[in-house]
C-alpha cells in the first residue's frame, strides 16, 4: 500500500524511529511532531509542537492517512507524586489536544492509532487476557492506562477511525527492555527474577511497525487491539533462553526482596519486572495477521544477530 502522509506525534523516541524508518519508503512524507527541531532525513521531517496547545503543526494533520500518537513519559521510574502527575499528564494532555484538533479539520486523518499499554490487564498466571474477555487490573499503572484510553475514546472523531494499541514489552536491538536484560546476562545475573513464574507478553520492534501497517489496511478493525506476540513466556524460561542463545551457561537469580532494593537504587518499580503479563492478540489473529516474529526464540536470535 502507498501512503500519502504519515504523522507521528511524539515520534522522536524509540518506537517513533522504528515507525518512521518503516513507513518512509511507503509514504510520500513522514512528519514527526516533536518538541525540538530535527534535521530532515529523506522524506522524514519534523514539526515543532509543545503537545499542549494548537499551532502551525495542526495544518499537517489535514489529509493524513495515518496519525500515531506515541506521547508519554517513560514509566521506568519511581512512582513519586511528581512522576505520577507527569506520567498521566504526558499521555492525557496530548491525546486530548489531538482529539480537539481533529474535530476542527476538514479532512482529518483516516486512522488515528493511540499508543496504549498491555499492562492494563490484571496480573495473570491462570489464562491469557484478550480484548474481549480480559480482566482490567488495579493499581497506579492500570489507572494511568484507563484514563489514557478514556480520554482517547471520549473524543468525537466521526470521520477518523480510532484504535488504542495495547503494546506489550517491546523487544528491540538498541532500546527497550531487551538490552537491559542482556546486560544482566553478560554480568552473570541473568537468572530468574522473583519466582520466575510471571509471564512476559512481548512484541518484536519490527512487528509493531508491521502491525501498524496491517491496521491501516483493515478498515473493519477499530477500538482496542492487543499488540503482543501470540506466545507469552515465563520469566525463568525467557532468561534461560537469552543465556542459551548468548552462550552464557549460568545466571544468578534475583529474589523479590533484592529486586525491591535494586529498584530503589536505580529509580524504578519492581512491578515492571514481577507483574505477570499474559496477553493474547485475539483481534489480530482473527483478522488473519501472520506474525513474522511469533516465537520468542526467533525474536531473540534476530536481535542478538545484530548485537553481536
Amino acid at each position: 500500500m502507498k501512503y500519502g502522509k504519515i504523522i507521528l506525534a511524539g515520534g522522536n523516541g524509540y518506537l517513533g524511529g522504528i515507525l518512521a524508518r518503516h513507513f518512509s519508503p511507503l509514504a510520500e512524507e513522514v512528519i514527526i511532531l516533536a518538541r525540538k527541531p530535527q534535521p530532515t532525513q529523506a522524506n522524514i521531517s519534523t514539526l515543532v509542537w509543545d503537545a499542549k496547545a494548537p499551532g502551525d503543526w495542526t495544518k499537517a494533520l489535514e489529509n493524513a492517512d495515518l496519525l500515531v500518537n506515541l506521547c508519554g513519559k517513560n514509566v521506568n521510574c519511581r512512582y513519586t507524586p511528581e512522576n505520577k502527575k507527569e506520567i498521566i499528564d504526558s499521555r492525557v494532555i496530548p491525546t486530548e489536544l489531538l482529539g480537539k484538533v481533529i474535530e476542527t479539520l476538514i479532512n482529518p486523518p483516516k486512522l488515528w492509532i493511540n499508543a496504549a499499554s498491555a499492562t492494563i490487564y490484571r496480573h495473570a498466571e491462570d489464562r491469557p487476557q484478550d480484548e474481549k474477555t480480559g480482566d482490567i487490573g488495579y493499581g497506579f499503572s492500570i489507572a494511568v492506562c484507563k484514563i489514557w484510553e478514556k480520554t482517547f475514546f471520549d473524543t468525537e472523531t466521526p470521520n477518523t477511525r480510532k484504535i488504542a494499541l495495547r503494546v506489550g514489552i517491546v523487544m528491540g536491538r538498541h532500546d527497550g527492555a531487551f538490552p537491559r536484560l542482556l546486560n544482566l546476562v553478560r554480568w552473570g545475573l541473568g537468572g530468574k527474577q522473583g519466582d520466575g513464574t510471571q509471564y512476559l507478553s512481548w512484541i518484536h520492534e519490527q512487528e509493531v511497525a508491521l502491525i501498524t501497517e496491517w491496521l491501516t489496511e483493515h478498515e473493519e478493525i477499530h477500538g482496542v487491539v492487543n499488540c503482543t506476540a501470540p506466545e507469552a513466556i515465563k520469566n525463568k524460561d525467557f532468561m534461560m533462553l537469552i543465556r542459551k542463545t548468548y552462550g552464557i551457561p549460568f545466571g544468578l537469580p534475583t529474589p523479590a526482596w533484592l529486586l525491591a532494593l535494586g529498584a530503589k537504587i536505580i529509580g524504578t518499580e519492581t512491578e515492571l519486572i514481577l507483574k505477570s503479563r499474559w496477553v493474547k492478540p485475539q483481534i489480530l489473529l482473527n483478522s488473519g495477521y501472520q506474525f513474522q516474529y511469533g516465537h520468542i526464540k526467533e525474536a531473540i536470535h534476530d536481535i542478538l544477530s545484530i548485537n553481536q
